[in-house]
């Protein structure tokens, strides 16, 4: 079933690929995000779900930013296609989240900004996260804690999605922090963004005790 699951988020997302920076929601998060990161000591970034690569655009804005090393992951040729037009010296590579295509302990950062609720096998998410991480690095995700379906529907009629959104395994810290605790990482900082519709839990997440 997990590989029904990615194919449809494919299939999904490729059909989206020539719209999805139109939408304002996702420009604004991908900037608060931007944002909420900590750059100190980043010199390698991986982006996963990256989509259109619109955190890594953010990023690249950012004081110091276009001196990074930027890598991102999507399961979807289509988006990955509008990311490179945006971003032609970013490592950009059609991989599944749960296998990455990357050695040990090679970023100091990664990102996963509204994708954990569409990637089935979250433990082997995030343990490939914990490995590609160098010892003092950190993740940072985009989870939604209040999702206002009625506002993405008016915004794309007829979209309702074929495959499980798990909103509420990210939704608060407390969900989070039981998601990636086997990886030996935790939340460490928090904050929210909305748009006026949909609410995210913006979170760092680091090794160390609990």
């Amino acid at each position: 079933m997990s590989d029904d699951v990615v194919q449809a988020v494919r299939d999904r997302f490729d059909h989206r690929a020539p719209s999805y920076d139109g939408s304002a929601m996702h420009r604004d998060l991908a900037a608060a995000v931007a944002a909420f990161v900590d750059l100190d000591g980043v010199a390698d970034v991986l982006d996963v779900a990256t989509g259109t690569g619109l955190v890594l655009r953010a990023l690249r804005e950012r004081p110091g930013g276009a001196d990074l090393r930027l890598v991102g992951v999507d399961v979807s040729a289509g988006m990955l296609a509008v990311a490179r037009e945006h971003l032609p010296g970013a490592d950009l590579r059609e991989a599944d989240a749960r296998d990455l295509p990357l050695p040990d302990a090679c970023v100091d950062l990664v990102t996963c900004v509204t994708g954990l609720h569409l990637i089935p096998g979250t433990p082997a998410v995030v343990a490939q996260w914990a490995r590609v991480l160098r010892p003092a690095g950190r993740v940072v995700t985009a989870t939604f804690a209040s999702y206002d379906p009625a506002q993405h529907h008016r915004e794309q009629p007829g979209s309702q999605p074929p495959y499980p959104q798990r909103h509420a395994e990210f939704a608060t810290v407390e969900a989070l922090d039981a998601q990636v605790a086997a990886a030996g990482l935790t939340v460490v900082r928090h904050g929210t963004w909305t748009d006026g519709h949909d609410v995210l839990l913006l979170a760092e997440l680091a090794r160390g005790a609990r």
